[in-house]
């Protein structure tokens, strides 16, 4: 760790790593009349919220197209939106395509891990860089697309569910985030505040802590958080399983060298966040880096968006994160 002065007084800054978390390519920012795509790489999504999510898109002046197998379901694993084949084949289309200025993501859920093998990322890298939205299961993709194409994403609101339609406040987030980045640079919620005080400089990155976890090992996952500011957040999983998780990350060393670490919201994690609260605490203060907690990005109304692959401070005490530079260009 070094000490580091400039605008930000006493701020510890972890050295980078080749292995870890390093500055990414940022996409361009959307213009009204570009044109994005629907994908379904993950669950499912409802007709109606698919219809409702397109309308709100279509109202920031933006033309709107669908993946060709986003209203499909799996013939025989009804948690699964269309095949695995015909889900990578809608990502990569979008992706490959250079009239499309986004990719949006409709679902979580499940699925997007069985994806990545059947992407063609050397395709994919030829393309140019592009806004892919989404979180939870979405988590897979943001990590494969850094590490392959070394490209920027944006941690917002899967747009076919009630964390996007409906949603006056996310729907905000988001398209600031997207249309004006310079005005969404320090992001910060009511409650946040320290779990363990500090402030510290890294690259945003991260998402959701099971699919880290489920992610650790395999192939276009990251080696390591080095130099990263981690953020995470679930939902539906009790203190034990999400103690599990978090000590597995920790004994392979993965977490070695974070810079620091944003907590968002964990929704439906029993017994109550007082006790999730507790674990985080015990589980991370060894680690010597800023935990701020209460950043409400993940499974909740009024979702903040946060770019992923950017330079930015985490100050825990301030209880802000604060971009270095805009999420897009």
């Amino acid at each position: 760790m070094t000490e580091v002065r400039g605008s930000r007084e006493a701020v510890t800054e972890t050295v980078r790593s080749p292995r870890g978390v390093r500055e990414l390519v940022r996409p361009p920012r959307l213009r009204e009349g570009d044109r994005v795509r629907l994908v379904a790489p993950c669950s499912p999504v409802p007709p109606a919220r698919l219809a409702a999510a397109a309308e709100v898109v279509r109202s920031w002046g933006l033309r709107v197209e669908f993946g060709a197998h986003v209203r499909e379901r799996h013939p025989r694993l009804p948690y699964l939106a269309g095949s695995d084949a015909a889900r990578a084949a809608d990502l990569q289309q979008a992706w490959c395509d250079p009239d499309v200025a986004a990719v949006f993501c409709v679902r979580g859920g499940d699925g997007a891990h069985r994806t990545l093998d059947l992407l063609d990322f050397d395709a994919m890298r030829r393309a140019r860089p592009k806004a892919l939205v989404g979180f939870s299961d979405i988590t897979a993709l943001h990590e494969a697309l850094a590490v392959e194409l070394g490209v920027a994403t944006v941690h917002g609101p899967v747009v076919g569910t009630r964390y996007f339609v409906g949603d006056q406040v996310a729907q905000h987030e988001l398209r600031t985030t997207l249309f004006a980045p310079e005005q969404r640079t320090v992001l910060t919620s009511p409650g946040a505040h320290a779990l363990v005080p500090g402030r510290a400089r890294g690259v945003t990155f991260g998402g959701n802590l099971s699919l880290l976890n489920d992610g650790l090992a395999t192939p276009h996952s990251r080696l390591s958080a080095d130099g990263g500011i981690l953020l995470l957040e679930d939902v539906g999983e009790d203190v034990a399983r999400i103690d599990r998780m978090l000590t597995h990350l920790l004994r392979t060393g993965w977490m070695d060298g974070v810079a620091g670490v944003a907590l968002g919201t964990w929704t439906d994690c029993p017994p109550d966040l007082g006790v999730i609260a507790d674990l985080m605490r015990d589980r991370l203060s060894p680690l010597g880096v800023p935990v701020l907690w209460g950043l409400e990005f993940g499974h909740c109304a009024a979702q903040l968006t946060v770019p992923l692959g950017v330079p930015a401070w985490i100050d825990a005490e301030d209880g802000s994160l604060e971009l270095a530079v805009p999420g897009l260009e």
